[in-house]
């Protein structure tokens, strides 16, 4: 071999299957073979590992490489390893829940408030902190156990602390409580001395202080007991200790810290699932007919796989051969199965039904619909929702207010509380450290927005940032476009009127096989309209588009004309009488044009792009959520104001073009309205972006539009139904979060600081304080994951 073997094993068994090398043939050359999968060189010979393969012989440098070439031979020998991009792992990059903007290349803490770190896209691997946390969180637990009964045995008729000698057990108790001080409490300590480095006090910066203080405090009187007055010693001379509760206070924010790492794990479990939509094979067709399942990672851009019944779609790609019902609904939410036959779009993850389909691979790794959902549900677990600035603004000056209050409390318990004042000093400071720590606080939002954003995605809502979350739950107006979003966006033929003289299946087949030869979306459905009629069409000839009045030519002989009255009164043909059938047809919201034979008035055929079955209830619930609903279009006033009483709108601007709508939602702006604007995303991104809300409507091609906030996965209205209940239902769980955060830490420090005991003689102990801290975090986070269950 011509390098070194250990450098063969490590290429071989290199992650990605493929270390970015293009394709060489197998076979030897002056320089020896080259290696099919990671494109080292090797020398051929009796001893080098080969494998023949459509007629020519690879050869590869490790057993490694060798194993991934007989799992996908076609990839490497066809050279389409070297077309698949090396891109970083998902995950790979890691962000601090509560301030985004802190992105690292690996595990941490947070230097602004200590909070671990987190993949930016969830993975399936354990917490590395999780896993540390639990460990210490047992030694802490298997410490504080013993501990407790030595120090309140006598409560519960073990008086271990009689039996031991108070001496021995002071020293039993140091024994225990210095290896979780000094390795469990570790992180603590770590975090709280960064706290304060970087000028940023937070939870960390208290809990260390409450710790720190009563386990030195403990060490002074265990060991240099004299330098304490008289008063505070008992009969042996020793003075009480702390170590008990800095050991169970530990224990207590492991418990807290751990539930809420699994918590904080279980809010990504929406985005885990998305990710397990995509199956870890496909079924590759291999250009002599044969087929094999291949690793997904292997498929490229052009490949021609096959999806079975009950299969996922393994990548975003267009039918070529088959037809079968998709299930769509984990991407849209729409629950309908959609029919799909030779050149429509499938998108990955989605679920084959019951028929057998060939399609060829448009779309595949990151640039999938799907991947693209997973990065913009990451992204939006990365923003900040504006009501999180009053959370952030309290913080600032919490932690240095906390600290003058536990000196306050210290001080005033020294100065005119009872014996001995100096302990109960101590436990009233340590107790509103350890209470006050405002994990809660900076908790409230982003396990709100990282919740709210992964149940969005199940039901095809995808938030952008969680400002336009917040400010969805508070629109008033809605503005939506007629085509594709309160209809079907695909005309269909709906009626075909004949004179007397003509039969209507006559006025069709001329009629169809005319607009054979138009690009006229209107002629797709005339053309299909008569299809499903089991009209046999014939062909066209000298056919003419005349531009802004419909189109004519020749079919087998006859002269036929179709178009508006423009085109018939250039051709000298009286319209009059059809033309209140053409009125009345128009005023149903159609689309009628009129039909000519060999010179002479033959009938009128009428196009309706219909409205969709969905779109009469959603316009009803907006309404009960008190929208306002604008349609903007620019169809014509008739047609548009059919459809708008039909379904009950609010208001109809017609003939509106892509460059009026910014227009429409400045002066709707200007009187005060909060707006929501949806739009496909490509001519209407100036207005989706002055709106307040832009919310992209789109199946799959405009996913990640830059200019909305959310994308509507599905493209009809009952879509902005579900975002709207999903924005108010996170909205009130933000503010039931920060209700519950900023009420607890208002009622926990004065009781903490002791303000009850002269009246009720109540004084919280530290451990108290410690097991309350870790609820109130808990229970801000068990409050969140409910959204998980909102129905939308």
């Amino acid at each position: 071999m011509t390098q070194d073997a250990h450098t063969h094993h490590h290429h071989g068994d290199h992650a990605d299957g493929n270390c970015g090398h293009t394709h060489m043939q197998g076979g030897p050359d002056e320089t020896g073979a080259r290696d099919p999968v990671c494109g080292m060189s090797v020398t051929p010979g009796p001893d080098a590992r080969s494998r023949d393969y459509d007629g020519q012989t690879y050869y590869f440098c490790s057993e490694g490489c060798q194993t991934k070439f007989d799992g996908d031979p076609y990839f490497y020998a066809s050279g389409n390893a070297g077309k698949v991009e090396q891109s970083a792992a998902p995950g790979s990059l890691w962000t601090c829940p509560m301030h985004p903007e802190i992105v690292r290349d690996g595990p941490g803490a947070c230097p602004i408030c200590g909070m671990a770190l987190e993949p930016t896209v969830p993975s399936d691997e354990p917490s590395e902190e999780l896993t540390d946390f639990t460990r210490r969180l047992w030694a802490s637990a298997i410490a504080a156990v013993p501990l407790v009964i030595l120090t309140m045995g006598d409560v519960v008729g073990l008086p271990v602390r009689d039996w031991l000698g108070h001496q021995t057990a002071v020293y039993l108790e140091f024994v225990l409580a210095t290896p979780v001080v000094l390795w469990a409490a570790l992180p603590f300590f770590q975090r709280g001395i960064n706290s304060v480095a970087n000028r940023s006090p937070n939870m960390w910066t208290l809990i260390s202080l409450g710790v720190g203080a009563a386990y030195l405090y403990s060490l002074v009187a265990t060991f240099l007991p004299g330098v304490f007055p008289e008063q505070y010693r008992n009969m042996g001379g020793m003075v009480g200790t702390y170590f008990e509760a800095a050991v169970v206070i530990v224990a207590l924010v492991f418990v807290g810290q751990v539930l809420e790492l699994r918590a904080r794990e279980r809010t990504g479990d929406a985005i885990k699932a998305l990710m397990d939509l995509a199956p870890k094979t496909a079924r590759r067709i291999l250009p002599d007919g044969s087929e094999y399942d291949a690793p997904l990672e292997n498929i490229v851009a052009g490949d021609l796989l096959r999806v079975r019944p009950g299969d996922s779609v393994p990548v975003d790609g267009e039918v070529v051969d088959g037809r079968s019902a998709i299930d769509e609904s984990m991407i849209t939410g729409e629950s309908v199965p959609i029919e799909k036959t030779g050149g429509d779009r499938v998108t990955g993850g989605t679920i084959n039904k019951n028929g057998t389909l060939a399609i060829r691979a448009t779309d595949v790794g990151a640039d999938t619909v799907l991947a693209q959902i997973v990065d913009m549900v990451a992204g939006a677990r990365r923003s900040k929702a504006p009501i999180q600035g009053l959370a952030d603004r309290v913080s600032e000056f919490f932690v240095p207010a906390v600290v003058v209050v536990a000196i306050v409390a210290f001080v005033t318990w020294l100065m005119i509380g009872p014996s001995p004042a100096f302990v109960f000093a101590i436990a009233a400071a340590v107790s509103v450290l350890i209470i006050a720590c405002p994990c809660a606080l900076g908790l409230a939002t982003p396990i709100s927005i990282t919740t709210a954003a992964g149940r969005g995605a199940q039901a095809g809502v995808l938030i952008k940032d969680a400002e336009a979350l917040e400010r969805m739950a508070r629109v008033d107006t809605l503005i939506v476009d007629k085509t594709g979003t309160l209809t079907e966006g695909r005309p269909k033929l709906t009626d075909v009127l004949a004179l007397e003289s003509f039969s209507e299946d006559e006025v069709l087949v001329n009629t169809a096989a005319l607009e054979r030869g138009s690009e006229h979306p209107l002629a797709d459905a005339i053309v299909e309209g008569a299809r499903q009629r089991g009209v046999n069409t014939g062909t066209a000839s000298d056919f003419e588009a005349v531009t802004g009045k419909g189109v004519t030519g020749r079919v087998e002989g006859r002269a036929v004309a179709l178009g508006n009255v423009g085109l018939m009164q250039s051709l000298g043909i009286a319209t009059a009488p059809l033309d209140d059938k053409a009125d009345a047809l128009r005023s149903e919201g159609k689309t009628a044009m009129y039909v000519a034979l060999d010179g002479r008035l033959a009938g009128l055929v009428a196009v309706a792009d219909p409205i969709k079955e969905t779109t009469e209830a959603a316009i009803r619930e907006l309404h009960r959520q008190g929208l306002r609903v604008i349609m903007a279009t620019g169809d014509n006033q008739r047609t548009a104001e059919a459809v708008a009483a039909r379904l009950g709108i609010d208001e109809v601007r017609a003939g509106v073009l892509p460059e009026d709508k910014k227009a429409l939602v400045d002066e709707l702006r200007a009187k005060g309205a909060r707006i929501a604007m949806a739009g496909d995303g490509v001519n209407d991104a100036p207005a989706l972006a002055s709106a307040d809300v832009g919310i992209a409507m789109g199946t799959g091609a405009d996913v990640a539009v830059d200019s909305a906030g959310l994308t509507l996965l599905g493209g009809d209205l009952s879509g902005i139904v579900r975002a709207r209940k999903l924005a108010k239902a996170t909205l009130r769980n933000i503010k039931q979060n920060l209700f519950f955060a900023f009420f607890y830490n208002a009622a926990g420090v004065p009781v903490a600081a002791g303000i009850l005991y002269p009246v009720f003689g109540l004084l919280l102990s530290p451990m108290i304080a410690a097991a309350a801290m870790s609820f109130s975090s808990v229970s801000v986070i068990t409050n969140a994951l409910r959204l998980r269950r909102v129905k939308l």
